[in-house]
């Protein structure tokens, strides 16, 4: 137990232990809880339960992070990471089985293709870009975004370019998160806390990219979908 208490310090904002060593990336979690309550709000009683799952896990996320920018050991990275690989699980898998239109069985078979899928690309990133540093485990993410993005085109042309959309807003977040320690002498604060509200943004956006497909392909807004039109109100 004694190991998951050992205290990391792993931001720029961060210059000793304490709950309050780091005001900006705590404080700038609740942009995770406030995008959640937007997504979860965002279609009222049109909601799918599958984006209702991923609007709390979304609420999640900024709990764990908060926890961890707080209390910052290893126990609490734990509570950071989970919730954010089971937002990406769960997106993936609605992306198989909802857009993609997988039986459930082939669907989960796909989704798992997330880890060994990942692990190849973080070690041949950290490999070829070793600079990237922590941010590495976010790009694989991002480019697997693009690719579904780049499949989905033809079919689902509105989808897929939300799906870019959140691409390119990943790529920017990661970046913050990335220019944390390079720029933390001339910004003492750092630049994580940019990373969370942009990554709140890119998160609620997915939300909200897949629940607009599932309502356009429902019943009568089907064909209107396969047309490109669609009325976002």
């Amino acid at each position: 137990m004694e190991q998951l208490t050992v205290y990391i310090d792993g931001y720029c904002e961060r210059l000793e232990p304490g709950l309050l060593a780091e005001p900006v990336n705590a404080l700038t979690n609740f942009a995770f809880i406030i995008a959640a309550v937007i997504a979860f709000t965002k279609f009222g009683a049109r909601r799918y339960p599958i984006t209702f799952v991923l609007s709390l896990i979304l609420g999640a996320i900024g709990v764990g992070s908060l926890l961890f920018h707080t209390f910052a050991n290893r126990l609490t990275v734990i509570a950071d990471v989970i919730p954010i690989a089971l937002f990406v699980l769960t997106y993936l898998f609605a992306t198989n089985r909802y857009v993609a239109r997988m039986r459930p069985v082939p669907a989960v078979m796909v989704t798992l293709l997330f880890f060994p899928y990942s692990w190849l690309m973080i070690a041949a990133l950290s490999a070829a870009f070793p600079w990237l540093g922590g941010s590495v485990g976010y790009v694989p993410i991002a480019l697997m975004i693009l690719l579904y993005s780049l499949l989905l085109w033809r079919r689902w042309p509105l989808f897929a370019k939300d799906l870019a959309i959140g691409f390119g807003l990943l790529v920017i977040s990661i970046s913050f998160r990335w220019l944390d320690e390079p720029v933390c002498h001339l910004i003492p604060v750092g630049t994580h806390f940019v990373w969370h509200i942009l990554n709140a943004v890119m998160l609620a956006w997915m939300i909200v990219a897949l629940e607009k497909h599932l309502t356009l392909t429902s019943s009568a807004g089907l064909e209107t979908s396969k047309r490109g039109e669609y009325n976002d109100d």
